[in-house]
């Protein structure tokens, strides 16, 4: 064989095991705010804090109507912006959920979620871990400094909130994929450290928006402490006013704590692979 014939049958050969790692990627798309859907190598779908038609998502009505497929819906805490579209997707595909458990109980005794769905096989608590999908998806329970309570539906806004558990983030390990760390509504806290010693975290999922999350600034040192290896992806700005918090902003504070993971700025229906 000759050597230009060689190297062409090299290139080919690589060429297609790049394009086999490439297919079996696991994909992470944000819809704006703090929503985001993973799809695994395996195809198994995730939604976390699906509030899919946001105002910051302009195709938000377009894509939530598209979802067909949903395995998990994975909701950080009660507040109607990270709770979103959990129940119109639960009753359209039979995703289960995942939540903790007082969230649990609440999002179906006040908001609808079908209870079939929401049972002990995907709720935990802050320290536990539970494998779901066949150990596709293993889902850690990570605490967070928020507030959680759930607007009962139909009735007025006044007088109609009750407790849902304490708010939280999720630490989800694709089997075959990345560690993502969805901080869920938080500020920073020295214990963000302890995040990736129990598992070393690759994609981070930040708030960023100031006022009622951390901001840049402090986003920055909560990245340090959790040190992701390979993306940083801000969120949880923008879809308000008030949200301030800007990733340019972010970037520059990410510099002056000396972050190694790059920030990935993201666009609202973006999907990125990991």
């Amino acid at each position: 064989m000759s050597t230009v014939r060689f190297l062409r049958l090299l290139a080919i050969s690589l060429g297609a095991m790049t394009a086999a790692a490439a297919a079996q990627a696991t994909e992470l798309t944000w819809y704006g705010h703090a929503a985001f859907k993973i799809v695994t190598p395996a195809g198994r779908v995730v939604f976390m804090d699906p509030w899919i038609a946001n105002p910051a998502n302009p195709a938000g009505k377009d894509d939530l109507a598209k979802v067909d497929k949903a395995d998990l819906v994975l909701v950080t805490h009660g507040h109607g912006d990270h709770i979103g579209n959990a129940v119109e997707i639960g009753n359209k595909t039979g995703a289960q959920l995942v939540a903790v458990f007082d969230l649990a109980k609440a999002l179906v005794q006040y908001r609808g979620y079908p209870e079939k769905q929401a049972g002990m096989a995907t709720v935990g608590n802050f320290g536990g871990e539970i494998s779901l999908l066949d150990g596709d998806v293993r889902v850690a329970f990570v605490p967070a400094i928020h507030g959680s309570t759930v607007e009962i539906a139909g009735m007025p806004e006044e007088g109609s909130l009750e407790a849902a558990g304490q708010p939280g983030g999720f630490l989800v390990t694709v089997k075959d994929g990345p560690v993502i760390y969805h901080a869920g509504d938080t500020d920073v806290f020295g214990d963000m450290a302890l995040v990736g010693a129990f598992r070393p975290v690759d994609v981070m999922l930040a708030p960023i928006g100031d006022k009622f999350t951390m901001g840049p600034a402090r986003a920055a040192i909560a990245a340090r402490l959790v040190n992701p290896s390979k993306a940083i992806i801000p969120m949880h700005y923008g879809t308000f006013p008030v949200l301030t918090g800007t990733p340019a902003a972010f970037s520059e504070a990410l510099a002056k704590e000396g972050v190694a993971a790059p920030m990935r700025e993201m666009k609202p229906g973006e999907t990125a692979k990991f």
